[in-house]
């Protein structure tokens, strides 16, 4: 890969992310913070995305990882809001040309469940279940898809909760494996379904790792059940990710 053709893939994503997150055009909403933008700290009226700037430019530098050093696998977000950090891995796979790999977009496009406080006790008293603002339905999900023109057969639809549409999803291997599901059960879930079928040097990203203490736990106690020690890298306030290795 040529410099010039890493710089213009880089140019392309990283004009895709601001639009994505609308910090280019902040201008269009009065007393929007642009700093609490970039952090994703706000919910946007019209954006793509709320993890902000500094979350989707650490994406794109671990898309840049996997696709760069051939990782095998698709790609995948469970909990995916408006789209946006899913738009932005299939804009990823455009700007390097791979026809190979898939997007996986695993939602229920109806919210969050209730908590089970019962057999998940970490998620007892965290109810964002009656959160409207979280239940995007699918086809809004695919027309955002569709703006970018980045709607195709290779962005693959898991609807439902996690714990029915995940273990039997028709997944063989994974290079990306993005969380953003808030609770302790939907990060246990996409872990204990996702991560054996992450690559050696696959990238797991975790959105809420500091925002919730449920989703941190989960993080915590599934990594310490397989022993896993692989570095935990800190984005901003919120996000981090790790690199599988072995």
């Amino acid at each position: 890969m040529s410099d010039a053709s890493s710089e213009l893939r880089h140019r392309y994503l990283d004009l895709l992310a601001g639009c994505l997150c609308r910090d280019l055009f902040l201008e269009a909403e009065p007393g929007v913070d642009p700093t609490v933008r970039a952090d994703g700290r706000d919910w946007p009226s019209s954006a793509e995305t709320m993890i902000g700037r500094r979350r989707l430019a650490s994406l794109v530098d671990c898309l840049t990882m996997v696709l760069d050093d051939d990782i095998p696998g698709d790609l995948i977000e469970t909990g995916v809001w408006r789209g946006g950090a899913t738009i932005l891995m299939r804009g990823a796979l455009a700007a390097w040309g791979d026809e190979g790999r898939s997007v996986w977009v695993a939602d229920s496009f109806r919210g969050l469940p209730p908590p089970d406080g019962v057999t998940w006790p970490a998620d007892e008293g965290v109810d964002l279940s009656g959160v409207e603002a979280l239940a995007v339905p699918r086809s809004v999900v695919e027309a955002n898809f569709a703006r970018y023109d980045l709607l195709d057969d290779r962005v693959r639809f898991l609807e439902g909760w996690f714990a029915d549409t995940l273990p039997t999803a028709p997944i063989g291997r994974l290079a990306l494996l993005r969380l953003d599901g808030d609770l302790y059960q939907s990060t246990w879930e996409a872990l204990e379904y996702l991560y054996p079928k992450l690559s050696v040097g696959g990238i797991v990203i975790v959105d809420d790792h500091g925002a919730f203490e449920p989703c941190r736990r989960a993080v915590a106690d599934y990594r310490e059940r397989y022993g896993i020690t692989d570095e935990i890298v800190p984005v901003d306030w919120t996000g981090v990710w790790w690199r599988r290795s072995q």
